[in-house]
């Protein structure tokens, strides 16, 4: 809930990817709240894929909008997309993102499948384990399409709970390089740290820098945001 005017439009989110990726910045993932919502979206695409130097741009999504763009995503450069799903129970789905329609996410799949856009991989949230009965429909359901799944253990900023995710590399603090750009331009080294550094104040680059220098070790706590204005 920002104002407008504190939203990176496209053109000052391509110039901090464009110093980022002078600086050896090589992957880019666009990601949210949910960036299909985002007015021309696919316009944003086609600037980062412009840019020279970056070798994996991809995409996390909730995959409701995903047959409506995937074609035109793959077409403005994208190379791949992260769907999340931590469900195959259409009840259970509908209450989790509060309405959703589950059918809308598989043919986003399998339109982003058809487009190109892989490896696909699914994102599914675990309270206790991956032989959940939910995780254990998602694994199924991405067997039989023959994609890979990381199961995510639920987080809590203000808490410190996360752990290393299962089926990727998310998590693993030693060997953690990774930066975030929020919607309202601030760069934090971790999402566990209450640290983050103001492209629009600082300058891009020397933002990066800052971060870079200041990520921690390990992370910790974040009491400044959570993920529904940080990105998930």
């Amino acid at each position: 809930m920002l104002p407008h005017s504190q939203i990176l439009t496209f053109e000052e989110i391509t110039e901090v990817v464009r110093v980022a990726v002078s600086l050896g910045v090589s992957k880019v993932r666009i990601t949210g709240g949910e960036p299909l919502v985002r007015h021309d979206v696919v316009h944003l695409i086609e600037q980062l894929s412009a840019l020279d130097g970056i070798k994996d741009l991809s995409m996390t999504t909730n995959g409701i909008l995903l047959s409506k763009y995937a074609i035109a995503l793959r077409e403005a450069g994208l190379h791949r997309v992260n769907v999340s799903l931590d469900t195959m129970n259409p009840v259970q789905f509908e209450h989790i993102t509060r309405g959703g329609n589950i059918e809308d996410v598989i043919r986003g799949i399998d339109a982003a499948l058809e487009a190109g856009l892989k490896p696909l991989k699914l994102n599914c949230v675990i309270k206790e384990s991956s032989d959940d009965i939910d995780a254990k429909s998602v694994s199924e359901f991405a067997k039989a399409r023959n994609i890979q799944v990381r199961f995510i253990r639920q987080m809590s900023l203000s808490k410190g709970h996360f752990s290393i995710v299962e089926g990727g590399s998310g998590g693993d603090c030693a060997h953690c390089n990774r930066l975030r750009l929020t919607a309202n331009g601030k760069v934090k080294p971790c999402l566990f740290n209450d640290r983050e550094f103001d492209v629009r104040e600082l300058g891009a680059a020397e933002a990066i820098r800052l971060a870079v220098i200041g990520k921690p070790e390990c992370g910790s706590h974040n009491y400044t945001g959570e993920f529904y204005n940080i990105g998930g």
